[in-house]
């Protein structure tokens, strides 16, 4: 046979293995590594998906927290993780970003990992300690005003969403609010609770809870329209902000490599999912929409986003605390 020849025949059966692999895939568990603390809203989301997975795959997926360095050490295991789909990350906002904030990434931001689906997104909340004296977010902002040192504001890490609606707050109302990062956004609110930070910024599905339960209070929402979750709490734009938004949003993401059969199944079977009644009944609870995108709009996605703050980031020159 000539050689052409050879390599076509190698190529195609190649791709039949890779499709007959994609039709009975899983045969084993698939573990989702998510890069920040349990009880935070990515935490929250994989292990909702993952229930509702569970009952399609026949297998149930081994939710991993691996959080630390904005979620870069999560990352880095995938990436060098076997592209079989067998090892999934659920990351959030921050993914496309962290390499403003961390000039020496320990793998390609784009290159090496594959674009699945965007999952869901959701506006962040603003939250004090219940007894906090400061009753609107304008009065947090008078009092960063007045005494600079007395404000910060704890998030799950460095280029997060919660990290850049901080600074966008910043920039926009003209203060300086110190951010204090965590290793997860439950993190940061258990730290507003206990009184060593007077504020936090979190996706909505860390604080509904906890607002709920009365242990801390919100003093805004960061999109530009308030939140059915939480109907009472007025926006930032409300609060003399005008023209701020800011929200966050989830996706999963494979290695490098991830043959198209597979990544295909595993965006039908996570669309499948976000439909499943209680899925959907749980993101309502915590004020996420879900989305359910294809692998190349969430590329694109990704990508837009990096193009958007990238320029941003770069002129405000954060540093990496």
């Amino acid at each position: 046979m000539h050689r052409v020849a050879r390599v076509a025949l190698a190529a195609v059966l190649t791709l039949a293995a890779t499709a007959a692999s994609a039709e009975t895939f899983p045969a084993k568990p698939v573990h989702i590594l998510v890069p920040y603390a349990a009880g935070g809203a990515v935490d929250l989301l994989a292990r909702t998906i993952g229930q509702s997975l569970a009952k399609t795959w026949g297998q149930q997926p081994v939710v991993e927290n691996r959080p630390g360095a904005g979620g870069i050490i999560a990352s880095q295991a995938l990436a060098t993780s076997a592209p079989d789909g067998y090892t999934l990350i659920l990351v959030a906002s921050g993914h496309p970003l962290n390499q403003f904030f961390y000039p020496k990434l320990p793998y390609d931001t784009f290159k090496d990992f594959t674009a699945i689906t965007e999952v869901a997104y959701s506006p962040l909340g603003i939250v004090v300690r219940k007894d906090n004296p400061a009753k609107t977010l304008q009065d947090m902002l008078t009092l960063a005003r007045e005494k600079p040192d007395a404000v910060s504001y704890g998030m799950s890490g460095n280029g997060t969403s919660a990290h850049l609606a901080g600074e966008m707050l910043n920039y926009m109302a003209k203060v300086k609010i110190q951010s204090i990062p965590y290793k997860g956004g439950a993190p940061a609110v258990t730290a507003v609770i206990a009184g060593d930070i007077p504020m936090s910024i979190n996706p909505l599905a860390e604080l509904v809870g906890q607002i709920q339960g009365g242990t801390i209070r919100a003093l805004a929402v960061t999109t530009t329209t308030r939140t059915a979750v939480l109907p009472d709490v007025p926006t930032v734009a409300e609060q003399g902000v005008p023209g701020y938004d800011a929200a966050v949003w989830w996706g999963f993401l494979g290695p490098a490599g991830l043959p198209a059969p597979i990544v295909e199944k595993l965006q039908q079977d996570i669309a499948a999912a976000l439909k499943d009644p209680a899925v959907k009944e749980r993101l309502d609870s915590i004020g996420a929409i879900p989305v359910g995108s294809t692998a190349k709009e969430f590329d694109a996605y990704m990508r837009a986003e990096a193009d958007k703050w990238g320029p941003i980031l770069k002129a405000a020159d954060i540093k990496v605390q």
